[in-house]
């Protein structure tokens, strides 16, 4: 009988929530390291080595030995409680790749902005595209080695983003920075979520 007693008390299994979180940025600023860095899948990628014949579309000044690209998208999945599992979803960072962008946001909870302040112009297109859909955001500086690092006042004002988007330092190579980002851009959009449903009192 105390054996079934402890099976009774057994907590039944949860069924997860699965959000779907993108990864965006410019060329060579991290999307692949980052989804990487906290993914407990091997990472899905679909990068190519970058042609000569390619290199005058990609721009790849300023990018550090960087000799692939993302053609498509990278895919990896993060368990944050037990009841919560996050799809991420890199998307391509150059121009030519973006009529993916439109079938990647597709049922996209939020999305993570991903920029580099020695080439911060280079996040302004996603910036916009989000702004434009209305799907929340954030902005995670990835704060490369021997890069100048900012306070995040300068950043958004940089940026010219609303004092409602979160804006963190990170290092998309360090799992647990990323987390923080993770749960960031999750709290964020949920909190959109929750405004957007609450009646209008006048």
């Amino acid at each position: 009988m105390a054996i079934l007693g402890r099976s009774a008390r057994r907590k039944a299994p949860v069924e997860p929530v699965t959000l779907k979180i993108l990864v965006a940025g410019g060329f060579g600023v991290g999307k692949t390291t980052l989804v990487g860095a906290v993914s407990e899948i091997k990472p899905l990628r679909t990068e190519e080595t970058l042609s000569e014949a390619g290199r005058p579309v990609d721009d790849t000044e300023g990018v550090e030995a960087k000799n692939t690209t993302t053609v498509a998208m990278d895919f990896g999945r993060i368990t944050l409680r037990e009841d919560l599992v996050l799809y991420l979803f890199g998307t391509p960072g150059q121009d030519r790749f973006w009529f993916l962008w439109d079938e990647l946001a597709q049922g996209a909870l939020g999305a993570v902005v991903l920029a580099d302040t020695r080439r911060l112009e280079d996040c302004f297109a996603a910036v916009d595209y989000f702004e434009r859909r209305g799907i929340p955001f954030m902005i995670a500086v990835n704060c490369f080695e021997g890069a100048d690092r900012y306070p995040t006042d300068m950043v958004r004002q940089a940026l010219d983003i609303d004092e409602g988007v979160p804006v963190l330092l990170c290092d998309a190579r360090d799992r647990e920075s990323v987390k923080e980002v993770l749960v960031t851009v999750v709290k964020h959009a949920m909190a959109r979520a929750k405004a957007a449903r609450e009646p209008v009192t006048t």
